[in-house]
């Protein structure tokens, strides 16, 4: 029997769920699916420029775990751009991660940073948030 799929901690909200080539109309594109871990997976990596290990910390799975998202959302993009696919961003296993909450090296409690990319705790300067939402 298959293990559950366990949630990733995503933080992304994307301003846009849909994107298709310029000049084609809709109804004669293929559609590929990228999921909103797989699109939490690309910014962490290819956006902020985090390792696998630190990444996916983030997302609550392990490094391998990790590795398996962002190679998936890299194939599913790289099909889009190579093959002129429309690429609609929905679904997945994972849960809303509502910005910083309590650390868990220290313990410290913290606000939302904001704009900012970081999410070390300012307390012990550590990336170990627990980022379950509320």
């Amino acid at each position: 029997m298959v293990r559950p799929r366990k949630n990733r901690m995503v933080q992304v909200d994307p301003r846009a769920v849909y994107f298709k080539p310029r000049g084609i109309p809709l109804m004669d594109l293929e559609e590929v699916t990228l999921t909103m871990d797989e699109l939490e997976a690309m910014r962490l990596a290819d956006l902020l420029g985090l390792g696998h290990e630190e990444a996916g910390g983030r997302m609550g799975v392990s490094r391998a775990t990790f590795g398996r998202i962002i190679q998936n959302a890299r194939k599913i993009v790289a099909d889009a751009l190579v093959n002129g696919k429309a690429v609609l961003v929905e679904g997945g296993t994972y849960e809303r991660a509502d910005g910083p909450g309590p650390c868990r090296r220290c313990g410290a409690d913290w606000e939302d940073p904001g704009d900012t990319d970081s999410l070390d705790c300012p307390a012990c300067r550590g990336p170990g948030q627990d980022r379950r939402g509320g």
